[in-house]
């Protein structure tokens, strides 16, 4: 068994245990904790799949960014489990029958996934490189236009969260 196999299964189970932590966590605390883990162990596995730009995004954005934003919210709430009201049954039966339906469609995919494309793809697919490339030769105008509706945006919060 080679290295990246070990840091595979070791990522796999780790992303699976924190991402049970989320769910089975009674403090709101302890499941954006547990979810912050989670996006560093699939921030891993893009690392494996030699995609570093999705990994750097990912932890930047998602484990950085959104995760202080949900902390921040948790605390404003001031959010504990004497005060959060109880699932009714209904909702728990909805909630399983959901998972359930779920984890039939992944175990299908995954019965129907063959690994042969993966073998005969390139490897520099990830890197930023070639995203950059791309980027700008053949979504050049797109890209742009993304650019002036970002900026367009900041100047109307600007002017609105603007006081007079």
């Amino acid at each position: 068994m080679g290295i990246y196999e070990i840091l595979f299964w070791f990522l796999t189970v780790m992303a699976i245990g924190c991402a049970l932590g989320v769910i089975l966590s009674r403090n709101p605390v302890n499941s954006v904790l547990f979810l912050i883990a989670t996006f560093f162990a699939i921030s891993g596995h893009y690392l494996l799949l030699n995609a570093q730009f999705l990994a750097i995004v990912n932890v930047i954005v998602y484990a950085g960014a959104i995760m202080v934003l949900f902390l921040f919210v948790i605390m404003l709430m001031n959010l504990n489990a004497d005060v959060e009201p109880q699932k009714s049954r209904l909702v728990q039966l909805a909630g399983m029958i959901a998972g359930g339906v779920l984890f039939l469609v992944v175990l299908a995919a995954l019965r129907t996934a063959t690994l042969s494309s993966l073998d005969k793809a390139s490897t520099d697919i990830g890197l930023i490189k070639n995203l950059g490339r791309v980027l700008f030769t053949q979504y050049v105008l797109p890209f742009e236009i993304s650019s002036v509706l970002f900026l367009s945006a900041m100047i109307g919060a600007i002017v609105i969260g603007k006081k007079e």
